[in-house]
């Protein structure tokens, strides 16, 4: 099953590196644009740690006024698709060997699902709402996650596996979170809290969430390479300074210990819960204009 998932990945790569070479030639130049080369270099650094790389990536860009507002979005989850494809195969291979191969590829599969799944219902339903929602949800998680560490209740945390209803739980659970992907919540924060809550090693948490959201990525990128509504320097720059940051950033998360890894967990839900916040209360009529990148936290 860990082949089936990489070779998915490797295929999703070359499709995405093939539609995009194709789109530079067309445009006859490939330049690159150095502040996008230092951005993608540090928001893909904290993305891999389970941070997210949308929200932070989105304030500089508006700061910069790098490009249109309009073009942010789909710009950024074409530059950002590339570093996920290669946090995933790292994560793979380094950790998802120790995965259950059936919780794995069983959250993948859900959570790919879910963004297609959850794709038509961007247009019927109130984005703000479920941000407010989710963003409640996820400082409620945070303060459990903060509770079990404190040993204040049991929290576990060192597991590969989980037991057969849990497993269930954790599917039905990721294809809502590809549900959610379409709305702009990240799918990083509520896997790492969930399967943390349930048992799991946070570390065995990386190669689910990061499969996943690389292969969600893929799809998207190349509809919006289609349309040509991006920047291409700013892509090329995103995703050629993300990978070196992507490679630093994946073995200190193999090798830090796991107490402070847990530590790191609540500090990632709650900054993904106070961007979500923030995001419901100030643009709560504002619709989405093209799909969210899959690893931010907001």
């Amino acid at each position: 099953m860990l082949t089936v998932l990489l070779v998915a990945l490797g295929l999703g790569a070359l499709v995405y590196l093939v539609v995009l070479v194709r789109a530079l030639i067309a445009q006859g130049r490939f330049a690159v644009n150095l502040e996008a080369l230092g951005l993608g270099a540090v928001a893909n650094f904290f993305d891999t740690l389970g941070i997210g790389s949308f929200a932070p990536t989105m304030a500089w860009m508006k700061l910069r006024r790098m490009v249109p507002d309009r073009l942010i979005p789909c710009t950024m989850l074409v530059g950002y698709t590339l570093p996920p494809l290669v946090q995933a195969v790292i994560f793979l291979t380094l950790l998802g060997v120790f995965v259950d191969p059936v919780l794995l590829a069983g959250c993948v599969v859900a959570l790919v699902a879910g963004g297609l799944v959850g794709a038509p219902l961007v247009r019927r339903a109130k984005v703000w709402v479920v941000q407010l929602v989710v963003g409640i949800a996820l400082v409620i998680a945070a303060c459990l996650y903060a509770a079990a560490n404190l040993h204040l209740m049991p929290g576990g945390g060192t597991a590969a596996s989980l037991p057969p209803l849990l497993t269930v739980v954790a599917i039905g659970a990721n294809f809502v979170f590809g549900v959610l992907l379409n709305f702009g919540v990240g799918n990083y924060a509520p896997t790492l809290v969930l399967l943390s809550l349930m048992g799991m090693d946070p570390r065995y948490c990386f190669p689910i969430m990061a499969a996943g959201a690389a292969l969600m990525a893929v799809g998207a990128s190349v509809r919006h390479i289609k349309a040509g509504e991006i920047d291409l320097r700013i892509v090329v720059g995103l995703a050629v300074g993300g990978i070196p940051a992507v490679l630093v950033a994946a073995f200190i998360v193999k090798s830090m210990p796991v107490e402070i890894l847990r530590w790191l967990v609540i500090v990632v839900v709650l900054y993904a819960a106070a961007a979500m916040l923030r995001e419901a209360l100030r643009r709560r009529d504002q619709p989405v204009a093209c799909a969210p990148d899959p690893t931010a936290a907001a």
